[in-house]
């Protein structure tokens, strides 16, 4: 006679929400969610975006009488380079890392970065993306092993593995 659980299934729910934090710096306040994240004891969780709110526009928001959802378009990378001015073999390059990033800050994936910090610094980080800033340049992640958020810009970027 085999013996079977009589413990029933759970189901599995996924939310989403916006949380607001006040620090000094975006780092900062991304530290400090990612650690209450972690102390609250979720199965998994991710992170898709951050903005930070500028004085304007909280007033704005907090004066508004009424506001409207205005829907935004994703632009694949073939689509900009049709409307775009034709990009350097450079900015191409890393127009593809971006979209590169995209895809695995989309699926949540673990990766190793290999950072260049100069002056013969070489940093091998297991980490998640968790912003990516393509105007600027910048690409924050999660140090898995250190739990530490950490931004990095492209041009210190020499590699990374799935």
């Amino acid at each position: 006679m085999s013996r079977h659980s009589n413990k029933e299934q759970k189901n599995t729910y996924v939310f989403q929400l916006e949380a607001m934090i006040e620090d000094d710096n975006h780092a900062a306040a991304l530290e400090q969610l990612i650690q209450r994240m972690n102390r609250v004891g979720l199965l998994d969780y991710q992170i898709t975006s951050g903005i930070q709110l500028g004085q304007l526009i909280k007033e704005r928001k907090a004066n508004a009488v009424s506001t409207i959802p205005v829907p935004i378009e994703q632009h694949s990378g073939e689509t900009r380079q049709q409307t775009a001015l034709p990009q350097t073999s450079a900015e191409s390059a890393v127009h593809d890392a971006f979209h590169s990033f995209r895809k695995v800050m989309s699926n949540n994936t673990l990766i190793r970065l290999i950072v260049n910090r100069g002056l013969g610094i070489k940093m091998s980080i297991p980490c998640r993306i968790i912003n990516i800033n393509e105007n600027e340049q910048l690409l924050t992640i999660y140090h898995v092993d250190e739990k530490q958020v950490y931004t990095f810009r492209m041009n210190e970027i020499e590699d990374y593995q799935e």
